[in-house]
């Protein structure tokens, strides 16, 4: 495939009506071997755990679930599979009214407040098309004790919090959610040119202030102009499915091992909320094509020759493009402060955590006071 942006079919069956907002999942009950009740995943043991009895079930994947592997995009994008769509189990679908976030539950789970923005206004909603189903996920590894134990530390770290948002804390609103991510490979030769720069130096002749001679170095540019080509492998770019939540703050908490990835298995998701995606896999293509081209700029970059470089302009040609759709585990913590609202994720693989917090004007301000004493001290010392 060319250097062409992925091309949306007529009948694109990439953007169904259930993929323009968000939706959390809740798929398939696992019973407990001893009283029948739901038993959930549970992270620090890696076991389905009965929360009425206690019953320890350890899980090993069903060999017959299915081998990772890559979807071809262009495919894909024009005609995909049936096989590869739909949750493979009776659904209730219902719908945010506050943040339009659409939520896909057992049936006989009762109603609840909206997963990301806490609103209590949830309206049944007809999907028009069924997902595309993931086809792997990363299960969660950080348990929910130690993911409150990280956030109570993240929070005593924010010396610029209000005091008295510090005491809350609010580690009982923590909850863990699989969120949908796409991950594109592609192969890609690149040809580029540009104008490469070598700096060379002269000495000047000039007067100073009081009219005496001085010589100085000036340094000049030489240009010439330069090409090159790059071949280079593009594994498993990430691109977030959601919109629930800041990306922002989601790229400062991955990467999500995809080595570690394991297929599909509703057992991993039991006591957890996942989200449908809603970035549509054209839609994500675009972006992985833009991050690919961003990364493809440094690195023809670094092959520039000379000291610096200018016009740099890029050809690249894609082949092999594949995707695959899969699940990463996130602790996510949203909550408001006034009447501003703020979102903490915590990798629930790996532990990195990122977040907005509300600031203190009072403390901002003591220490830019602060600041400014510190600089009148030094001028004065300096007098």
């Amino acid at each position: 495939m060319d250097s062409q942006p992925p091309q949306s079919p007529a009948d694109s069956d990439t953007r169904d009506a259930g993929s323009e907002h968000g939706a959390t999942v809740a798929i398939e009950k696992h019973s407990c071997p001893a009283c029948g009740a739901q038993a959930t995943w549970n992270p620090d043991k890696q076991a389905l755990i009965c929360a009425y009895c206690g019953t320890e079930s350890p899980y090993e994947v069903d060999p017959t679930s299915g081998e990772i592997r890559e979807i071809d995009l262009v495919t894909a994008l024009r005609d995909l599979p049936e096989k590869l769509r739909g949750w493979q189990a009776a659904k209730r679908t219902v719908r945010c009214r506050s943040c339009h976030a659409i939520s896909v539950f057992d049936p006989d789970r009762v109603g609840q407040n909206c997963d990301f923005c806490g609103a209590p206004e949830l309206v049944d909603y007809d999907e028009i098309k069924a997902p595309i189903r993931p086809q792997s996920l990363l299960p969660f590894k950080i348990d929910e004790p130690a993911a409150r134990e990280s956030v109570r530390r993240w929070f005593g770290s924010k010396w610029l919090a209000p005091g008295a948002f510090k005491k809350r804390a609010m580690v009982d609103r923590i909850h863990g959610v699989y969120l949908p991510y796409w991950t594109f490979d592609a192969e890609v030769f690149c040809r580029w040119t540009a104008d490469s720069g070598t700096y060379y130096y002269t000495n000047e002749t000039v007067r100073d202030a009081q009219g005496r001679k001085q010589v100085r170095r000036v340094r000049h540019t030489r240009w010439q102009r330069a090409d090159g080509e790059l071949d280079h492998f593009f594994d498993d770019e990430p691109i977030p499915g959601t919109q629930g939540i800041e990306h922002g703050l989601l790229r400062q908490i991955e990467p999500f091992p995809t080595n570690d990835l394991v297929p599909y298995d509703t057992a991993y998701l039991s006591g957890f909320v996942v989200e449908h995606y809603q970035v549509v896999l054209f839609d994500a293509a675009k972006h992985a094509r833009k991050s690919m081209e961003s990364k493809l700029h440094r690195l023809c970059a670094a092959q520039v020759p000379g000291d610096t470089h200018r016009n740099l302009r890029i050809s690249p040609t894609y082949s092999s493009e594949t995707f695959k759709h899969m699940l990463v585990p996130v602790w996510l913590l949203t909550y408001n402060y006034g009447a501003k609202g703020f979102q903490l994720v915590l990798n629930g693989y790996t532990g990195e955590i990122a977040g907005a917090y509300p600031k203190s004007i009072w403390k901002i301000l003591g220490l830019v006071l602060l600041a400014l004493l510190f600089i009148l001290t030094i001028i004065m010392l300096g007098r």
